[in-house]
């Protein structure tokens, strides 16, 4: 290992550990405001999750209070931050990856002592401490991406990128792999049935959480991105058309099973690439937690 090696990673986790007390401070100021809004009853009028953004200022905001617009700033800070985590998160795993030595396959290991068990564990123990809050925080977010379903891209060569719905078995913390099933394989895959994959973290997307969308990231009109096409559990590359609209559906309350109230519900309006229909785009609707950031050289 270099010292330019060396630099490059210790510089990248101070970088993680400024971004992660950012990230800290803003959510101070996000909390003060949700107390703020909660007080004023604003909040009591709203019982369900909604990107506060999506509210009208003019409607709930009392003439000299911008809390909202405060809120609405905050959040795009926060999600800023999030997004420069990961980036610098998933570089400090590829310099990771890219210095691990990997023993020849069936090398002889001689039986360990105690003092050798002990000053494994001593090493092991220490090489957890030396990682920043922001990587273990990182590693702990693929653990609980277990059971989930996540955008993966299963296959790649050099003409495109294929990218599915899969569901997430198993992080394993040393190999930094992900085990996946494919749960719904499509009827030209051989053999049918569900398939298993093992993938590295960069072949993963998470999707948003379906029941907290202000914590999702908002991809503009114009923004190309990755998306799963309607209907099947395929994703492909796509242009936002529309930021998610809240769209008015019925939700059974939680209280009582006979209670059904409105809720509110996020879609962003989408054309897919070679989508084409009768000379032209096709505009299909697709729910905000099935939309997610176009990866950096998708081919498709």
């Amino acid at each position: 290992m270099s010292s330019t090696d060396i630099a490059s990673i210790l510089e990248n986790s101070r970088e993680l550990d400024r971004l992660r007390k950012d990230q800290e401070e803003v959510l101070v100021e996000i909390n003060k405001l949700h107390k703020k809004l909660q007080a004023s009853k604003i909040l009591d009028f709203f019982p369900f999750t909604f990107k506060f953004h999506d509210l009208a200022p003019e409607v709930v905001e009392k003439p000299g209070d911008s809390s909202l617009s405060k809120l609405k700033t905050l959040y795009i800070q926060a999600r800023d931050l999030s997004e420069k985590e990961v980036t610098v998160s998933n570089l400090l795993l590829s310099q990771l990856d890219a210095l691990l030595p990997s023993g020849p396959p069936g090398q002889q290991r001689r039986k360990m002592d105690g003092n050798d068990q002990k000053r494994k564990r001593m090493k092991s123990d220490s090489d957890i401490s030396r990682l920043s809050p922001s990587m273990r925080s990182h590693i702990e977010a693929c653990v609980n991406l277990k059971d989930e379903q996540v955008a993966a891209r299963v296959t790649s060569d050099a003409e495109k990128d294929e990218w599915f719905v899969v569901k997430v078995i198993n992080f394993d913390e040393k190999t930094k792999e992900f085990e996946v099933l494919d749960e719904e394989p499509g009827d030209d895959e051989e053999g049918g049935g569900q398939r298993k994959y093992k993938l590295p973290a960069s072949c993963i997307i998470p999707f948003p959480k379906r029941n907290d969308p202000s914590s999702t990231q908002e991809f503009p009109a114009g923004r190309q991105v990755l998306a799963v096409y309607p209907g099947t559990t395929a994703l492909y590359k796509a242009t936002v058309i529309s930021t998610p609209r809240k769209v008015m559906v019925p939700v059974i309350s939680i209280i009582s099973t006979r209670q059904i109230c409105s809720g509110f519900y996020f879609t962003y309006l989408l054309e897919f690439d070679d989508d084409e229909e009768d000379g032209a785009l096709p505009q299909r609707t697709v729910p905000f937690h099935k939309v997610v950031p176009l990866p950096e050289g998708h081919r498709q």
